[in-house]
């Protein structure tokens, strides 16, 4: 998908390779089309092709301007067809949307989301529209969080477990968990039409400076309540730290932060591998 976006060139992409080269031109794509033949992560793509989309040059009028002497550049438009937009390893499309692209907006950046067919593992077959914007990105202090506006919930199943009121079942978990401390929720139940069976639930604690939150995916062989169970624990978990961000938004912001000119902070829940490596990959290109 990169390499369409930019129509550059990739070396070493096969099993068994041990090194990649990739080779970028300029980004002149406007409207992208990416093909996803399992039921791999669209989330996981996004990261990839935002970064360089926010920074592309814009075309007006037959010839490239630069950010600063283009008001208004052109969006890219992404069209996903086939993928999971909720699987395992990879961030939800819940949390991507609710939580990831809301303190990506705090660093002046605009991407929207648009899910048309929601996929999951093994099948896919999600159906996503992006558009990202370019932007100048801002450096940004995210130390206080403020106080809790509220937290959505949103409990989500394929039709295929709608009989079994699995959205409603995992909702209860949450219920079991948060329920007793008189916290301002806001709960969505949906269902989906899906190539195949799957779940997943989300939690999105608003505050005053920053948004933070859990996912975590159903499976077979799992109740449906302890998966809303885990989710509401893991999110009182991510709350008592006081941090800004969650740990897993942690990792992902790392690279804005680093585009971004002058200097950035965040406190975050904890310090994962993913963030230690993110670092350690950064370090390299800047």
């Amino acid at each position: 998908a990169l390499v369409q976006l930019c129509n550059g060139k990739l070396e070493g992409d096969q099993l068994g390779s041990e090194e990649i080269k990739f080779y970028p031109e300029e980004i002149r794509a406007r409207d992208l089309h990416v093909k996803i033949e399992t039921a791999g992560s669209i989330t996981l793509v996004l990261q990839t092709l935002i970064p360089p989309a926010l920074f592309a040059r814009a075309i007006a009028k037959g010839k490239e301007e630069t950010l600063v002497s283009s008001p208004a550049p052109e969006p890219l438009k992404i069209t996903f067809d086939g993928g999971a937009t909720d699987t395992f390893f990879s961030p939800t499309i819940d949390h991507f949307q609710y939580i990831f692209l809301k303190i990506l907006e705090k660093m002046g950046a605009k991407v929207e989301i648009n899910i048309l067919e929601r996929g999951y593992y093994p099948e896919g077959g999600a159906k996503i529209e992006a558009t990202i914007y370019p932007s100048k990105l801002k450096n940004f202090n995210l130390t206080e969080r403020g106080e809790l506006q509220k937290i959505l919930v949103i409990s989500g199943a394929s039709e295929f477990l709608k009989n079994k009121k699995v959205a409603e079942r995992q909702l209860a978990g949450v219920r079991e968990v948060l329920g007793k401390l008189k916290l301002p929720i806001e709960e969505k139940v949906e269902y989906y039409p899906t190539q195949c069976p799957g779940s997943q639930i989300c939690l999105v604690a608003e505050f005053e400076n920053t948004v933070m939150g859990t996912d975590n995916l159903g499976k077979l062989g799992k109740r449906a309540e302890d998966v809303g169970k885990e989710a509401a624990l893991e999110l009182l978990k991510e709350q008592k730290s006081q941090a800004c961000l969650d740990k897993h938004s942690a990792d992902q912001i790392l690279p804005y932060m680093a585009l971004a000119p002058g200097k950035s902070q965040v406190t975050v829940s904890e310090i994962t591998n993913h963030c230690k490596t993110n670092i350690w990959v950064i370090e390299k290109f800047l």
